[in-house]
């Protein structure tokens, strides 16, 4: 994959490393990618679970799309080309993260795989895992507490994903929580344990 380059820059390592920063802070970094329809649930269970990892004494950060687009993000549209673009920013922004020894959630739409493997590949195989919170669109619009898909049946939203933009399903996350069937504690502790399990030593590989 070509990554983006800034001419004439080169990069600088100082002596303090990713595997330094990890021994400081007793645990690895990885990246917790939640993908899923809006209204699914994604936001509120990164945001739950990092509770809980914060709580054992993690040091974690969560990325969720509404936010990131009010800065880093705020000058995209959300055309297929500007929604791959905000997931191409996200993805080095969380390799920084990465490297800074922080445990990452990420609460993103990501509708088209192609997108999330771009991302998967900038990350690195071995620290990305994809968390799919499925949920049919017919529960997702029921809660949708931001009046979004109103507004998108309505025609005053264009492109939007589960109405008039696809959401292609993960073809095999690492992970999968029914939000319909399944309750926000119930969701929480699967992905904890399933987190807590990459980071046992003979699931980190360097």
């Amino acid at each position: 994959m070509n990554m983006l380059k800034s001419p004439n820059t080169v990069v600088y390592r100082g002596k303090i490393d990713r595997l330094a920063r990890e021994s400081l802070n007793r645990h690895p970094a990885k990246v917790f990618w939640f993908t899923g329809l809006s209204g699914s649930g994604k936001s509120t269970l990164a945001h739950a679970v990092e509770e809980e990892l914060y709580r054992s004494g993690m040091r974690t950060y969560v990325f969720d799309g509404d936010n990131v687009r009010h800065g880093l993000c705020g000058d995209l549209s959300f055309s297929p080309e500007a929604r791959a673009e905000n997931l191409r920013r996200i993805a080095e922004m969380v390799k920084l993260f990465l490297d800074a020894g922080i445990l990452c959630l990420t609460a993103f739409i990501s509708p088209l795989e192609r997108d999330r493997q771009k991302v998967r590949e900038i990350v690195g195989e071995r620290d990305f895992f994809e968390i799919y919170v499925k949920c049919p669109v017919e529960v997702c619009e029921e809660r949708d507490v931001k009046g979004l898909y109103k507004l998108a049946r309505a025609g005053k939203i264009q492109n939007y994903t589960g109405v008039s933009a696809p959401y292609e399903e993960p073809l095999s996350p690492s992970l999968v929580v029914e939000t319909d069937s399944c309750t926000v504690q119930g969701c929480v502790d699967r992905i904890v344990s399933f987190v807590m399990e990459q980071l046992e030593p003979e699931h980190v590989s360097r």
